[in-house]
């Protein structure tokens, strides 16, 4: 079996009409993967972290192939500021289980979301649910609070986008 190069693969999709994707639906296509990673990146993170921590997803899209996304996962001890293209787990080692926290699409994808909430279809609620925490800084003082951080502070005012 030949296996083709990301390269290839994103200078075909280049040549093909442009096709938008959701959201939603780049977060469906990555799944397969996407938990794989996850758990290999837990497993890496226990070795190093004694006890409870976060594995933070990143999406970003390649700078030469700009139709290709890539996630990055690694672990951190302290919960990361809410950010776009950032999905969030918390490992905890009592139970040895994962609770997902959030996931913020694009910056782009969530000034869609907030300008167009009316034609949000159901199955995106949730995801507009935590683009509404992010917009509004709910999530910014859950990680503060997760951190032991002070509540109030000039970032939590100058964090949140306008929408």
């Amino acid at each position: 079996m030949i296996r083709e190069t990301v390269g290839k693969v994103s200078s075909d999709l280049i040549k093909k009409p442009h096709e938008t994707t959701s959201p939603v639906e780049q977060m469906r296509e990555q799944l397969g993967e996407y938990d794989k990673n996850i758990m290999e990146c837990v497993e890496r993170n226990k070795k190093d972290f004694p006890g409870d921590f976060y594995v933070v997803v990143l999406t970003k899209r390649e700078r030469l192939m700009q139709n290709v996304l890539r996630n990055y996962f690694y672990g951190r001890v302290s919960c990361p500021t809410p950010d776009w293209d950032q999905a969030v787990y918390k490992y905890n080692r009592k139970d040895d289980g994962i609770i997902f926290m959030w996931v913020i699409p694009s910056k782009q994808s969530c000034e869609e979301m907030m300008m167009n909430k009316h034609l949000i279809p159901l199955e995106e609620y949730k995801l507009l649910e935590y683009v509404l925490a992010f917009h509004d800084g709910t999530l910014l003082r859950i990680a503060k609070k997760l951190n032991g951080e002070k509540l109030e502070s000039v970032e939590l005012q100058d964090f949140t986008f306008k929408g």
